[in-house]
């Protein structure tokens, strides 16, 4: 599969620099240099033994140790067994929920007592931001 160096730097911002499995940081100009700091290859989220496509929904970027032990195994047990749920999200994405959570958070003060508005719209706010990580980024 060959890409382009836009396509590569779109898959690697996804998810912020970090192995979508293990979350480790990944250093963009050491894009399969195994045996590198922060060594990082493009994975398949679905396997394609498993029926995954080369379609950018479903590459990923993940440190060499972390693609090469899934094999083709699933995404989610790769996750599990570092106890994540899901990939972490890219700065855009965080953004973008942020601002859904802290309308969402307006939009639910309207049906509270008008002392409590504030803090609603603020946790609305709060947890837009933090969907999608079930666990602290190291």
């Amino acid at each position: 599969m060959k890409l382009t160096d836009e396509q590569r730097w779109a898959i690697f911002d996804k998810t912020m620099g970090r192995c979508h499995v293990c979350r480790k940081k990944l250093c963009v100009n050491n894009y399969g240099a195994h045996g590198r700091r922060g060594a990082w290859e493009i994975d398949h989220s679905r396997a394609r033994a498993n029926g995954g496509s080369n379609h950018g929904n479903n590459l990923l970027a993940a440190c060499t140790s972390c693609n090469r032990s899934k094999g083709k195994g699933s995404t989610r047990t790769a996750r599990a067994r570092r106890d994540y749920k899901a990939a972490p999200l890219s700065k855009r994405k965080k953004v973008n929920n942020a601002i859904g959570g802290g309308l969402i958070g307006t939009a639910a003060s309207l049906f509270v007592p008008p002392q409590y508005r504030l803090l609603v719209a603020i946790v609305g706010g709060l947890m837009g931001a933090n969907v999608g990580y079930t666990k602290e980024l190291k």
